[in-house]
């Protein structure tokens, strides 16, 4: 059985500013207890960037545009009063809902048993067309369309644990 495990630097070097409950150290702390199991089965996996194609699937092409082109040179910039982005967000952004879609090749061409994403931004609160809830892109319906598009698929179920 194998496990792909997607992640990338960029997810770690989003950062959200002191204090942000949406942090560096969350994503910090599943790498490290990943990294000490011994779990031969597990392959890490840096991810492609997702394509404009699979974003705009599901948000708009003036989403796209206003969310990339909000990126800071530097320090940190708020889309919302808790959406926060900095220099390294957007590449981040693109490696994370990149990282939903490679899962999704991954196992749908049955290249892995399953996959764990673990990237930030999160994304599950982006609406089509605006950012929202610490989340630039709805990854979880980005990865859905993708396998929709690309594999035909009928119907995708989304099963969300967002426990706060």
């Amino acid at each position: 059985m194998t496990t792909l495990l997607y992640t990338h630097a960029a997810c770690q070097e989003h950062d959200t500013g002191f204090g942000h409950p949406e942090c560096a150290a969350r994503l910090t702390a599943i790498l490290n207890a990943l990294g000490t199991v011994p779990f031969a089965a597990l392959e890490w996996r840096d991810p492609p960037e997702a394509t404009r194609e699979q974003l705009t699937r599901i948000h708009s092409q003036s989403h796209v545009e206003r969310v990339l082109g909000r990126i800071p040179k530097q320090k940190h910039y708020a889309i919302d009063g808790d959406t926060v982005v900095s220099p390294r967000s957007g590449e981040a952004a693109l490696r994370a809902a990149g990282a939903v879609c490679a899962a999704v090749d991954a196992v749908l061409r049955q290249e892995a048993d399953n996959a764990f994403c673990a990237i930030r931004p999160p994304g599950h609160h982006a609406e089509p067309a605006q950012a929202m809830g610490f989340c630039l892109f709805n990854n979880a319906a980005i990865g859905a369309a993708h396998a929709r598009a690309v594999y035909d698929l009928e119907r995708v179920a989304v099963i969300d644990f967002d426990v706060h």
